[in-house]
């Protein structure tokens, strides 16, 4: 109920819910990157929200409609179409599926969600990746559980005939000013020459950590103090979804899996923009992510 819930439950509900939140929105948008910027929107709109009075029977799916909507907010806004659940009544075609093809269905790529309308990945991801019931799903939704059904089963149809298909992409490559310069930056970080990475600033350089606090300017130097601090960190070059990053691993095992990554933003030869997902690792489980070494170019994607 309503009255049960004040600041502090809401935002220790959002800070459980966020990792489910990410799988949802990121299977939604076919980037990781952007459901997180969705995640945080859905999160300041639930707080927003709690200050006007109503009443709230089941807070999880209270929230994740709050998130489906933003993304479907954000797909609108990315290709101006304005697509939505119909609500007239389907046969009733959901199919059973296995334990097996639950788990091949749940670990498709993003790239693979994609593929699949709208309706048809929602529907795929409440219930075969993160768990939800029709009921619960048409909540979230707004749908009726006919139109639930028809979706879920369209998508995983749709998914089992793409997941059989090879995978021809090309692997991305850089240019040799963008290997240069994020060389460099890495270079300096792991020697520990955080002076040498100073330097490189703009002096408007924004700094983001991802889910803990934004910096500008003269505060950037409190990000890199941090980084002093800690030795858990090794840094490598890589892409993450055809996007230039940084790659962090654990400096136990450099060439183990990403713990996180480090997205920079470049003025000519600046650094203009930090974003750093230390404090959201949730975002590499299905991230997109090549590591990159200069001398012999990309590497497997993970």
């Amino acid at each position: 109920m309503r009255g049960q819930i004040d600041s502090d439950d809401l935002h220790g509900v959002l800070a459980t819910l966020r990792p489910k939140l990410h799988r949802y929105c990121a299977r939604m948008t076919g980037s990781v990157i952007d459901a997180e910027d969705i995640v945080q929107d859905a999160m300041a709109k639930a707080v927003l929200s709690l200050r006007q009075p109503a009443i709230i029977h089941n807070i999880e799916g209270w929230i994740f409609r709050i998130a489906h909507n933003a993304a479907m907010d954000f797909l609108r806004q990315r290709t101006r179409q304005h697509k939505t659940f119909a609500n007239e009544d389907f046969p009733a075609l959901a199919d059973e599926i296995d334990t097996i093809q639950q788990r091949q269905l749940a670990a498709a790529g993003l790239r693979t969600f994609m593929r699949l309308s709208a309706a048809e990945r929602s529907a795929v991801v409440l219930m075969d990746v993160l768990g939800y019931s029709l009921e619960e799903i048409g909540g979230i939704t707004e749908s009726s559980i006919p139109a639930v059904k028809a979706a879920l089963h369209r998508g995983r149809q749709r998914l089992r005939t793409i997941t059989l298909e090879p995978d021809d992409r090309a692997p991305p490559t850089l240019s040799v000013a963008e290997t240069r310069r994020l060389s460099a930056y890495v270079d300096r970080f792991n020697a520990r020459d955080f002076d040498s990475i100073r330097n490189m600033l703009a002096e408007d350089v924004r700094v983001e950590l991802v889910g803990r606090t934004r910096l500008r300017g003269a505060e950037a130097g409190r990000y890199f103090g941090n980084y002093e601090r800690v030795s858990d960190w090794y840094l490598r070059l890589g892409v993450v979804e055809e996007r230039v990053a940084v790659i962090v691993t654990n400096h136990a095992k450099p060439d183990g899996p990403p713990s996180y990554f480090i997205l920079l933003d470049w003025r000519l030869e600046q650094v203009a923009g930090i974003r750093d997902f230390r404090h959201v690792g949730y975002i590499t489980e299905s991230a997109d992510i090549l590591f990159l070494d200069a001398s012999d170019g990309p590497r497997t994607p993970l």
